[in-house]
């Protein structure tokens, strides 16, 4: 038996916690149920303790929103109860604020769609199209369990590839740094050495010295043409025809895994819209939103126009040749037998599966090639300082 810590609601509205022994998770949770209050919170003291950051730290706090909110109006809770009690445990200041101005609009006579739309930075377009679908439908509990399923999901996935990249980040910033402190401090010491004796160097030598003198005196015009050329670079991304072109080059050198990515993201989104009850064209301007890479993106509007004159979704997405052909088939399988949006949530777990295999075969062969250049440039360097060495003293290399 694992004890977890909870933080849960009662029907009063009263915010109680403690720990609960349980086999797991779930268990805990259907515990806390029979005792007549609504969790809102469940997690192993691991996990409670569990320290992190974010650069966005209001995306962790949409799914715990999220995950409240379901809770709550999954219990029989009304909305505006169920948004005053999340305003009263909400742990940020930036999230608390946001669900007050949220209440007020509601209680002013807004519908929840609409008041979320006043906080774009917070909630995504495809977060107020799926609540603005369950208030139609009179399922908004329903809606948001599939929200907090979404959000789970494209959490998870995202920082698998985040945690995936750690590794070859640190070893390119690490062989980098080593490699610059031995040009910079290292080497100009035998410089000085091989200048008072000044005997004839090797090639490699006079080479790998020159490097150093040029770092050591004009690290400064790097640094000058540097940062305004970054900035031009990053003004040009942000360019439809820039950012076209650097997706398309990104598609070259990643395809398999940059279109497993994308079709995974854009699988789920859809599929999450459809079964929510949104309208197929809408739900595909939503699930476009979601897609990083312009090239993959701008085939979608070919397949919202396919759409529009009746012709499915299924060949249009052939035509586009933008994802997959087994996911493609899967697709047209959905729908054929009028399940297109279970079949969707189906290709996106299949590829999400794949993507993480991708990933890991893609770090493997990084990694290896990322510590032979490494290698290569830091041998070249030792190696030619010993050259230097041994033709000083007139020994045999």
């Amino acid at each position: 038996m694992a004890t977890f810590s909870y933080r849960a609601t009662t029907m009063e509205g009263a915010i109680v916690e403690g720990v609960v022994e349980a086999a797991d998770e779930k268990t805990a949770v259907e515990k806390l149920r029979n005792t007549g209050v609504i969790p809102l919170k469940v997690s192993s003291p691991r996990e409670g303790g569990k320290l992190g950051f974010s650069l966005r730290p209001h995306k962790g706090d949409l799914l715990i929103f999220t995950t409240e909110l379901s809770a709550l109006l999954g219990a029989g809770l009304p909305l505006d109860r169920s948004l005053n009690i999340i305003s009263e445990i909400s742990e940020s200041r930036e999230m608390k604020s946001v669900i007050q101005s949220t209440l007020k609009s509601i209680r002013e006579g807004s519908s929840f769609s609409d008041a979320l739309q006043k906080h774009p930075r917070m909630f995504p377009k495809i977060y107020i199209s799926m609540v603005r679908a369950g208030e139609a439908g009179g399922v908004l509990d329903v809606v948001l369990e599939k929200l907090n399923e979404f959000l789970e999901s494209s959490k998870e996935l995202k920082e698998h590839v985040v945690s995936a990249m750690i590794y070859p980040v640190i070893l390119t910033v690490a062989g980098g740094a080593s490699i610059i402190f031995l040009l910079t401090f290292v080497l100009p010491k035998f410089s000085s050495i091989f200048a008072e004796l000044g005997t004839s160097l090797p090639l490699a030598t006079r080479i790998v010295l020159g490097a150093s003198k040029a770092i050591k005196l004009y690290w400064w015009v790097a640094l000058l043409v540097g940062v305004p050329g970054w900035t031009l670079f990053r003004s040009y991304l942000r360019s439809a025809s820039g950012r076209y072109k650097w997706d398309a080059f990104k598609l070259t050198l990643m395809g398999e895994v940059i279109r497993k990515l994308e079709t995974a993201r854009f699988s789920r989104t859809l599929g999450t819209l459809l079964k929510s009850g949104v309208p197929l064209l809408q739900a595909l301007g939503n699930a476009k939103d979601v897609i990083n890479n312009q090239v993959i993106a701008s085939s979608i509007d070919a397949v919202a126009k396919g759409a529009k004159e009746g012709k499915g979704i299924a060949v249009p997405l052939t035509n586009s040749n933008a994802f997959p052909p087994l996911a493609l088939s899967m697709i047209k399988v959905g729908e054929e037998t009028g399940q297109l949006d279970t079949m969707l949530l189906k290709v996106a777990t299949t590829y999400e599966k794949s993507l993480r295999l991708a990933v890991k075969r893609f770090v493997s062969f990084l990694e290896p090639v990322m510590i032979l250049i490494m290698g290569l440039v830091i041998g070249f360097i030792v190696v030619s300082m010993l050259m230097a060495i041994f033709s000083i003293t007139q020994l045999p290399f």
